[in-house]
């Protein structure tokens, strides 16, 4: 469980319970299951949403976060936390480890981690990186870290590409599903709207290093429209890149930037690039 006190200021007075919650920037879900489960009070009289607060009132939130998913928790993960705090902890998964569990996957996985670091909580990944793809990925604690996260989290991402890519671009393409395929993706007039810059950062051995954000997140975004525009990853055999010289395809969520989910505080990590991406440039 996570508890948080907050102190009515003397201009959210009269506000009602509902109102101030939505203020402090809880979501419509978040506050269901509040009032669901009395975790709002005051003085350890129980809130309703229709109460009014005064100013100086002591409002207590306790946000029951228990898992709803059976998770086989295993220690044995290897993914460093660089950032942890009450309510968001942020690992540098390695390549070649999955996010969340799946039929393949049922206990090497970075949800199986948590489930051992964190008994009972639910596992809420903000950013989710593919099997092969490594860097920092942001985990929030409790429900309503993840709703703030959700609206604040900013990633950057490097990646080695084959050929040679000058200055900075943007390429909007609407990405889709590959014909009957539930994984691979393509650039598709009838698929969703897709936007990605990027800026060329150093050139060496015919390939080019990126740096990289989204406007969008769609699945396979970067690998999708690199591949699409002649460049693919270095290392992606499902959209064609040259595996020679890497075994997965070289991508790394190098920056992340996040504002903490009570106190608003502004918070900036960064991830070494891995040797391997490393290694195709030096």
């Amino acid at each position: 469980m996570r508890e948080l006190t907050f102190t009515v200021s003397t201009e959210d007075s009269e506000l009602t319970t509902l109102d101030l919650l939505r203020k402090l920037g809880f979501s419509h879900r978040s506050i269901t299951k509040l009032k669901q489960s009395g975790g709002v009070t005051r003085g350890g009289e129980v809130l309703r949403t229709i109460d009014r607060v005064n100013g100086g009132d002591v409002i207590r939130v306790v946000i029951d976060d228990s898992a709803s998913e059976n998770v086989v928790p295993n220690p044995d993960i290897r993914a460093a936390a660089v950032f942890e705090d009450d309510d968001v902890i942020v690992f540098d998964k390695p390549p070649f480890l999955p996010v969340h569990p799946s039929i393949l996957h049922r206990t090497d996985t970075l949800a199986n981690l948590c489930a051992a670091m964190f008994p009972n909580a639910a596992f809420r990944p903000i950013n989710r990186l593919d099997r092969n793809t490594s860097g920092l990925c942001v985990c929030a604690k409790n429900r309503h870290a993840a709703s703030q996260l959700t609206k604040s989290v900013s990633k950057t991402y490097f990646a080695v590409v084959d050929g040679i890519i000058e200055g900075s671009g943007e390429i909007d393409m609407p990405i889709g599903r590959t014909g009957d395929s539930i994984i691979k993706r393509a650039v598709r007039q009838d698929g969703q709207p897709a936007v990605t810059h990027y800026n060329a950062v150093l050139y060496k051995n015919g390939r080019t290093m990126l740096e990289i954000t989204l406007k969008t997140g769609r699945t396979h975004q970067i690998r999708v429209h690199f591949a699409h525009i002649g460049y693919p990853l270095c290392g992606d055999d499902m959209y064609g890149g040259d595996c020679s010289a890497i075994d997965r395809q070289a991508l790394h969520c190098g920056r992340v930037e996040f504002s903490q989910p009570v106190t608003g505080e502004r918070i900036s990590l960064e991830s070494t690039l891995p040797e391997d991406i490393r290694s195709l440039i030096e």
